[in-house]
């Protein structure tokens, strides 16, 4: 790819000149589009017109009746300012008869084929999850959390008697907002007891869904295409949509995850061209280099200072010589310390507490393993890795196995999105 990907600003060149017109006895057209390309421009392209007149003011057509074959032939190229001017230099002595323009316009987008994987001319409606679990507005916070608990669904849809979609309940809506004490994924690795004791709380509150969920919902359409949700929910940055039909009755959900499915479902065709090499998005190109690291003899309020710290559910635990030797996330420690230090340490990772002292390290809390690979892997090759291993999170590797970066599901989702900016205020 040209560097004009990384410019705002460009200029566009145009050079009239004639089917006649020569440059060392081949055509001037074919003579330009050549050296633009050898010169290293992002693209030229020739249109040839139908009528037109120039400087001898003699009217040359297409038309049978006035058939020329003397046409007007436009050159266009849109490059960066510096690259425009250089090139000038060349062909301004090759157009002996002609004009040359230059204006300066802005780029909105610039990119190749190979830089999209996702397939976003597929419908919602091919894509989406069909089967949704709900909620009606009415409901209690302990029914509701109590079908989360069940089903291990962490965001529901609230409609009404229509299917009409009212809002969104998540396990953040009722953390943060009915006094859930710990996200659905912790709560999950609890044990009976404790389970059963968080319900009864819950049973006492007067709050419904109604009181606690999040509203109003951006949507997706079933009919509309992949492209469009997948930018929605980049810009609106969120996980899940659902999906109504043209009557905004619920019939679906579009997720992160079914949206990396189609890249990581995608195989390139048996005899198709293959990319070129700067023309492929690799992991080095869009992983976060800011790793939430602890060593494997860190304590634990080491750990939870940062998990607070770097706002993250997840740690890459690093062995002696820098290399990943697991993962621990924040439902690992509530899990695996001892239920009656468990309280403590749910508060202090909501910043409500310190955490007990104690002698567990990130080598006793972590699980072994972590997902790596080389920083010119392809997200599409990433997307497939990390489904096929239900791994949420990949560490990008030197030669010598050490961290460089990292990618989760949410950087693979904002890659393969095409998001228009938009216009910034003047």
């Amino acid at each position: 790819m040209s560097d004009l990907s990384l410019h705002k600003n460009a200029r566009r060149l145009r050079i009239y000149i004639s089917e006649s017109d020569r440059w060392r006895g081949r055509p001037l057209d074919a003579a330009l589009l050549e050296t633009l390309k050898t010169n290293g421009l992002a693209g030229a392209t020739v249109y040839r017109g139908i009528a037109g007149f120039g400087a001898h003011s003699q009217i040359r057509s297409a038309a049978i009746e006035v058939l020329s074959f003397d046409l007007p032939i436009i050159i266009e190229v849109i490059d960066t300012p510096e690259k425009i001017a250089a090139i000038l230099e060349t062909i301004y002595p090759m157009v002996r008869e002609g004009l040359i323009t230059s204006e300066s316009l802005q780029i909105v987008k610039y990119t190749h084929r190979f830089l999209n994987p996702l397939p976003a001319d597929r419908l919602v409606s091919e894509v989406m999850t069909g089967d949704v679990v709900t909620l009606t507005a009415d409901l209690t916070i302990y029914a509701a959390w109590k079908k989360m608990l069940e089903t291990r669904i962490k965001a529901m849809p609230v409609v009404d008697s229509k299917r009409q979609v009212l809002g969104l309940l998540t396990d953040e809506d009722l953390l943060e907002r009915a006094g859930v004490q710990q996200r659905l994924s912790v709560a999950i690795r609890m044990d009976a007891a404790e389970i059963n004791q968080e319900l009864s709380r819950l049973e006492e509150s007067i709050l419904t869904v109604a009181d606690v969920m999040s509203t109003p919902v951006v949507t997706a359409l079933a009919g509309e295409t992949l492209g469009v949700a997948a930018a929605r929910m980049v810009k609106a940055g969120l996980k899940r949509l659902p999906v109504v039909d043209a009557d905004g009755r619920l019939v679906g959900m579009l997720s992160r995850l079914d949206i990396l499915r189609q890249i990581a479902d995608t195989r390139p065709l048996e005899g198709s061209a293959q990319p070129p090499l700067e023309a492929v998005k690799s992991l080095g190109q869009i992983m976060c280099a800011d790793i939430p690291t602890v060593s494997q003899e860190d304590d634990l309020p080491t750990m939870v200072e940062k998990f607070s710290r770097h706002d993250s559910h997840r740690l890459i635990v690093i062995d002696d010589v820098g290399k990943p030797a697991g993962l621990i996330s924040d439902s690992d420690i509530v899990s695996r310390v001892q239920p009656a230090r468990r309280r403590s340490i749910l508060e202090a990772l909501r910043q409500l507490g310190k955490p007990p002292a104690g002698k567990e390290t990130a080598r006793d809390l972590m699980s072994p393993g972590v997902l790596t690979a080389a920083p010119h892997l392809s997200i599409s090759e990433a997307a497939q890795l990390m489904l096929s291993t239900g791994r949420k999170w990949l560490v990008v590797v030197d030669e010598a196995g050490k961290p460089l970066g990292l990618v989760d599901r949410q950087i693979l989702l904002e890659a393969i999105a095409s998001v228009y900016p938009g216009e910034k205020p003047a």
